[in-house]
C-alpha cells in the first residue's frame, strides 16, 4: 500500500466523548450543504476558503480531487469545479483556493460575497489527477498559477503524514508576490527532509531580493534544478498553455510519459468559461428531436452536437460545469432514445445502467425523451 492510498481507508474515531457528533462520511458524488469557517488572503487576487459540513460529516477524498460548488448568484444557480487544496489527512476542515478572474462570475463572487457564516451547496468529490496508486517514492511537482492548488493538497498529506518520500515542488508564477503559499511551503521545506521547493518567476515585481531562476520553465532548466528528473514520477497542473509546454519539453527529453501525470483541464477554463462548443453546420447532418420531459420543451439538434450545448442553445436550464464528463455535473436520467457518451470519469458504471447520462459528452443517436 502506498502512502497515499493510507488516506482513502476510512478512519473510525472511537472516543465517545469527543467524537459523537462525528460518524459520517461525504462520499463521492453526494451533495451536502456547507458552511464557510474562514476566508484567507493568499495573495492579491486569490483566496482560500475553508468548510466544513453543515452536518459535521467527513469529506473521504483523495489529494489532488475537486469538489463542484453550486452557488445561487442572481437568483441562478450556477456550478463550478475547484481543487481542494486541503490535506484529507483533516477531513472534517477542507478548503479550495481561488483566483480571481476578470469577468469570472463565480470566482468574482467568492471573492466579493462569501464569509465565514454563509452556507452553500456542493457535490461530492471527484477526479483523477491524484498519486492515490502510484507507489513511486520520487516525485516532481510542476505547477504554474492556481494550477498549485491540488499539488499543495498533495503535499500537506505528504508533510501531515511524515511520510518518506522525495518530493521536489517546481511552481511557475509571474513576480514573487503571486507565488500561492509561499510562507507555508517555506515552512514545510525547512520541517520535511525530503521536501524541496523551488520557485520560477517571469519578474522580479516588487521584490529585490529573490535568489530563485527568473524566466520560464524549458528543458536547461529543469534539467538544472532537477537533473534526475527521469527517475521520478511527475504530476503536472496549470493552465493549458503551461501544461502543453511542459508535454513539449518531456517528449523532447525522451521522458517516459507512464510515469507522468497531468490534470485534465485547463482550470481557469473550467471555473470561468465553461467550454460549450459552437454550433454545427445544419447542412448534410443527421437531426434528432429531444424532449425534456418536465418542461415540454422540444427542439431539433444535430448528431454531431452534444445535447448540452443544444439544450442550452434553445434555452434550457441545465446543471453544468466542465462541460468535458468529469464533474458529474450535468447527470440527467434519459427517459427515452440513445447517445454516443465518451466521458472521462463523472460518471459510475451502476449510474449508467440505471439510465443516467452526462449531457456534456453525449451525442444523439435518436430521438431522445430527457428527464429534464
Amino acid at each position: 500500500m502506498t502512502t497515499y492510498e493510507k488516506l482513502t481507508r476510512p478512519q473510525r474515531f472511537t472516543d465517545p466523548t469527543t467524537w459523537t457528533a462525528y460518524g459520517s462520511q461525504w462520499h463521492s458524488g453526494e451533495q451536502k450543504t456547507l458552511s464557510c469557517c474562514a476566508v484567507h488572503q493568499e495573495t492579491h487576487d486569490v483566496k482560500t476558503f475553508v468548510f466544513q459540513c453543515a452536518d459535521f460529516s467527513a469529506l473521504s477524498f483523495e489529494p489532488g480531487q475537486f469538489i463542484t460548488l453550486s452557488p445561487v448568484i442572481g437568483g441562478q444557480t450556477i456550478a463550478r469545479c475547484y481543487t481542494l487544496s486541503s490535506s484529507p489527512t483533516r477531513p472534517f476542515a477542507f478548503s479550495i483556493t481561488v483566483k480571481r478572474v476578470p469577468g469570472g462570475v463565480v470566482s468574482n463572487w467568492l471573492h466579493d460575497h462569501l464569509e465565514p457564516g454563509d452556507t452553500l451547496r456542493a457535490s461530492g468529490p471527484a477526479g483523477s489527477f491524484t498519486p492515490v496508486g502510484h507507489p513511486a517514492t520520487k516525485l516532481l511537482y510542476l505547477s504554474a498559477g492556481s494550477g498549485v492548488t491540488p499539488l499543495m493538497s498533495m503535499t500537506r498529506a505528504a508533510c501531515d503524514m511524515a511520510a518518506n518520500l522525495d518530493i521536489v515542488f517546481l511552481h511557475s508564477a509571474r513576480t514573487p508576490a503571486d507565488i500561492i503559499f509561499h510562507d507555508e511551503l517555506t515552512r514545510m521545506q525547512a520541517d520535511m527532509p525530503g521536501l524541496r521547493v523551488i520557485g520560477i518567476c517571469e519578474g522580479l515585481g516588487a521584490a529585490s531580493q529573490w535568489r530563485q531562476p527568473i524566466g520560464r520553465l524549458d528543458l536547461p532548466l529543469l534539467s538544472q534544478q532537477v537533473p534526475d528528473y527521469h527517475e521520478r514520477e511527475i504530476f503536472t497542473c496549470g493552465p493549458q498553455g503551461y501544461m502543453e509546454a511542459v508535454k513539449a519539453l518531456l517528449r523532447e527529453a525522451a521522458f517516459d510519459f507512464r510515469h507522468y501525470h497531468q490534470e485534465s483541464f485547463d482550470i481557469a477554463v473550467l471555473n470561468e468559461e465553461p467550454l460549450i462548443e459552437q454550433a454545427p453546420s445544419l447542412d448534410q447532418q443527421q437531426m434528432f428531436t429531444v424532449t425534456l420531459s418536465r418542461s415540454g420543451k422540444t427542439f431539433s439538434m444535430p448528431g454531431n452536437q452534444t445535447v448540452l450545448s443544444a439544450a442550452k442553445k434553445a434555452g434550457a436550464i441545465v446543471p453544468s460545469s466542465c462541460s468535458q464528463g468529469i464533474c458529474g455535473t450535468c447527470k440527467t436520467a434519459l427517459l427515452e432514445g440513445t447517445v454516443d457518451m465518451n466521458h472521462n470519469g463523472g460518471i459510475r458504471q451502476r449510474e449508467i445502467d440505471k439510465g443516467l447520462r452526462l449531457l456534456c459528452c453525449s451525442k444523439p443517436t435518436s430521438n431522445l425523451i430527457i428527464d429534464l
